[in-house]
């Protein structure tokens, strides 16, 4: 058995200080103030002070920055455990055909089901059906033609339960029947609002199926302009409006993806429950432009369009403290516990007895000194 000790553990809604955590083999089994525990030959992991909070889950990523999940999922998921990142759903993304993104899903999976990647729990499909004006690489989409089963059969056949979230664009002309074969295949999948210029009732028409997740919130969504001297309502205000729905956001260092003032309305409509942080990690190296002084945590192409981020989800956590003024207590659960109940995970998300021990140890400012995947110490 382990203990981590002089600590102060992080709770949904509170901390316990001067505390200690208990290990069995990979589980948690047992916590709370340090001077009530015999810790007589356990193995000592000293927090020296920081706090023991749940190891962060990311749903939506598709690299460590550099190295794409499809193409090195060891690495780029050794690189995330390192930062905390203890569960990860791999994102792929609408550029590739079927058969590219078969043969992505294929290598995720051997990586995760091989134990090689052993934090990969499954798929993020930001694909096939996005509406093709939004996005980067949209010049390279093979999925905007008309939907057509005999196209997306063999993917959803491929994808099978290891696909936990598929983002869609409701304005697509027969996307319900994607949803429909995709529910059949996949009962438990997420739905996501992403890319997408969906009026609200066009969202809230795929509630029915599962629809509760709105993708990069207030990033490659539609036009307002339902009248020129009017404001209008697209996907954001339908992702804001319904209460089940989570709001995903990428937080990055200046607050260009999301400005900090949104940042702070999201948390103030959606409340602290229903907020979701993304890496939404990309990998692409062109230069940044001018008028970005500072984004050193995104990514743009050549064209100086942002290309995702260079994001592992602790700097996002980080990023969210500074522009909001988040605590501790609510950074882990925008980053692990909310991410955890909106997939289901009974065992992940939250220091409980008999929970995973995936643990990450950080300071007061959210910088990883320590991290506990299944009980084992990786740095």
């Amino acid at each position: 058995m382990k203990a981590i000790v002089n600590t102060t553990l992080v709770m949904p809604e509170y901390f316990i200080p001067d505390a200690a955590l208990i290990i069995d083999g990979d589980r948690i089994s047992d916590f709370g103030p340090q001077k009530n525990f015999d810790l007589a030959g356990m193995e000592i992991i000293d927090a020296g002070g920081h706090f023991t909070g749940p190891g962060l889950i990311d749903i939506h990523t598709h690299a460590d920055g550099d190295h794409f999940f499809y193409d090195e999922p060891e690495v780029a998921a050794r690189t995330l455990l390192e930062h905390g990142v203890t569960s990860v759903l791999s994102a792929l993304y609408f550029n590739q055909d079927a058969k590219g993104l078969i043969s992505q899903m294929k290598t995720v999976k051997e990586a995760a089901f091989s134990g090689k990647a052993p934090n990969i729990m499954g798929l993020y499909m930001e694909a096939p059906y996005m509406n093709p004006k939004f996005g980067c690489d949209r010049e390279n989409n093979p999925w905007n033609g008309p939907i057509d089963k005999r196209d997306y059969m063999p993917v959803l056949e491929e994808a099978g339960d290891f696909v936990k979230v598929w983002c869609l664009a409701p304005e697509r002309e027969g996307i319900e029947g994607f949803v429909k074969d995709a529910k059949k295949m996949n009962p438990k999948a997420i739905y996501s609002v992403a890319h997408s210029e969906a009026t609200p009732q066009q969202v809230e028409a795929l509630k029915k199926y599962g629809l509760k997740l709105a993708t990069h919130h207030t990033n490659a969504t539609g036009t307002l302009a339902k009248y020129p001297e009017c404001r209008g309502v697209c996907v954001d205000e339908a992702a804001l409006y319904n209460s089940e729905i989570y709001t995903e956001l990428i937080c990055d260092n200046v607050g260009i993806h999301v400005d900090p003032y949104m940042l702070r309305l999201v948390r103030k409509i959606k409340g602290d429950d229903r907020v979701i942080l993304i890496a939404d990690s990309f990998v692409e190296h062109g230069p940044i432009p001018p008028g970005y002084d500072g984004a050193d945590d995104i990514n743009f192409d050549n064209m100086g369009e942002i290309a995702g981020t260079r994001l592992i989800l602790d700097r996002a956590c980080r990023n969210m403290i500074k522009h909001t003024g988040a605590s501790l207590c609510q950074a882990f659960k925008f980053g692990s516990t909310n991410p955890a109940t909106l997939l289901s995970l009974e065992d992940r998300g939250s220091i409980a007895v008999g929970n995973l021990a995936d643990l990450v140890i950080v300071d007061y400012g959210f910088n990883v000194r320590n991290v506990i995947f299944r009980g084992e110490q990786v740095k």
